[in-house]
């Protein structure tokens, strides 16, 4: 499990994204800074040094505040997958597949994991008990199928669903309201969905965010991690298919959900 020495921290950008910290009081990394100013500031309160910089994906609202930080913190490494070099700024370090990163300037080693889907690029980090998976994976949801296929992505969500129950799942959004109210929508009749919908409008009313939630909480709340049961191949109209083609049939229902 994660040294009791670090902590994980969410720094709010834009209007539902998180940047994600690692930090142990001296040295910090970023996670997905697609903003720089917000992380220059809260660097600054707090008189840390950041040491590195890990991207999941090339989209802009996750590397857009790279270079600015770069610029203001001389040393930092950038990480990122070695098959999107050419779309992330800034690369120091390329890792692929299985890789097993010692994270500089903090006591943390993270695997890392390709989880093509939502782009053909997109990677995760995991390890002490944590995950970072960007837009692979949202709390109760998934990212949009903007280059992968739906074999590719529900492949890379069942990688996920694998890890160990208690595993946290630092998703790189505040999506969890609309995600559970979709789930909900979907199979009416499971009682933990609506009760799901419930607690987290709660939290959102009072003002918290939803995140971390863990793996064994999306196993039973995320239709995507379920792809394989059949009250959600029943609910798609998909009851035979595959689980790739419930995910599509899923995926699909979901980008035309409209919350009540």
């Amino acid at each position: 499990m994660v040294s009791p020495l670090l902590e994980v921290t969410a720094i709010p950008a834009f209007d539902d994204n998180y940047i994600w910290v690692i930090h142990d009081g001296r040295n910090a990394v970023m996670v997905d800074p697609g903003d720089a100013a917000p992380v220059l500031a809260w660097l600054s309160e707090r008189s840390l040094k950041l040491t590195a910089i890990l991207l999941t994906h090339h989209h802009g609202d996750h590397t857009g505040g790279v270079m600015a930080l770069v610029d203001a913190h001389p040393g930092v490494v950038v990480i990122g997958h070695a098959e999107d070099a050419h779309r992330l700024p800034a690369l120091g370090t390329a890792v692929k597949d299985g890789d097993s990163l010692q994270v500089p300037g903090l006591d943390l080693t993270l695997e890392v994991l390709t989880t093509p889907g939502h782009t053909v690029g997109h990677i995760c980090y995991f390890g002490s008990g944590l995950l970072f998976c960007g837009d692979t994976l949202f709390s109760a949801g998934c990212g949009r199928m903007f280059e992968g296929t739906p074999l590719q992505f529900q492949s890379s969500l069942a990688r996920l669903a694998a890890l160990p129950v208690e595993t946290q799942v630092f998703a790189a959004h505040e999506y969890t309201l609309g995600n559970i109210a979709f789930a909900a929508a979907l199979t009416p009749d499971e009682a933990p969905l609506s009760d799901a919908l419930h607690a987290i409008r709660q939290r959102r009313a009072a003002g918290h965010i939803t995140l971390p939630s863990t793996i064994g909480w999306e196993r039973r709340h995320n239709p995507f991690l379920r792809c394989d049961e059949s009250v959600i191949a029943q609910a798609v109209n998909k009851t035979g298919a595959s689980a790739p083609d419930v995910f599509a049939a899923v995926r699909r229902a979901k980008d035309g959900f409209r919350a009540a």
